[in-house]
């Protein structure tokens, strides 16, 4: 389990925000990455060749993100989302002057990856294959693990469920809402 108060804090690489790291699977050459973008004002996005993203509104009044090629596509609150390739030129303009959004990002050539909100309300069952990893990051409440897998969670934190020799069962329980992202290796690299 990563606690929010544990996520590193940077400049994005092009100085046009900030970004509170969560997780990169394979540190500075990662195969995917969770991390929360925050925008104070008109910022330019990093480019990311090779690399496809979604965000995720998690805080703010809304958010245009005005493509280089003319498009412009409005997040609204609560939690809307947009998937795009990493190459695209964007600026993100906030409403209101300030937005976070959640950031998943992954190399369409490692690995495939699939992001869901949901409220949760009791109990919920996610099994991981081999290969696979599940992360839960919580965005309003708190869960808690049966067994000893991993701690409670509170608001703002985000679990990685991995396999354990063979698919694992993570059963948890609690209230508020989530983002469940999947990860997994891309078929046709799996086997190399």
């Amino acid at each position: 389990m990563i606690p929010a108060q544990e996520y590193r804090r940077s400049r994005w690489r092009n100085g046009g925000g900030w970004t509170r790291e969560i997780h990169a699977e394979g540190d500075a050459d990662w195969t995917w990455r969770l991390s929360i973008a925050e925008l104070e004002g008109r910022a330019l996005f990093s480019r990311f060749p090779g690399v496809e993203r979604e965000l995720v509104l998690l805080d703010g009044e809304g958010l245009q993100l005005e493509f280089d090629d003319g498009r412009v596509h409005t997040l609204a609150p609560p939690y809307q989302r947009l998937r795009f390739a990493g190459e695209r030129g964007l600026h993100g303009a906030p409403s209101g002057g300030r937005a976070q959004c959640f950031n998943l990002m992954w190399r369409r050539d490692v690995v495939d990856a699939a992001l869901w909100h949901r409220p949760l309300a009791g109990a919920m069952v996610v099994f991981v294959d081999p290969g696979a990893t599940w992360a839960l990051h919580l965005v309003a409440g708190r869960v808690r693990f049966e067994g000893d897998l991993l701690p409670e969670m509170a608001t703002g934190d985000t679990a990685l469920l991995r396999h354990r020799g063979g698919r694992t069962r993570y059963a948890f329980d609690g209230g508020g809402e989530a983002l469940l992202v999947r990860i997994d290796p891309r078929s046709d690299t799996a086997v190399r």
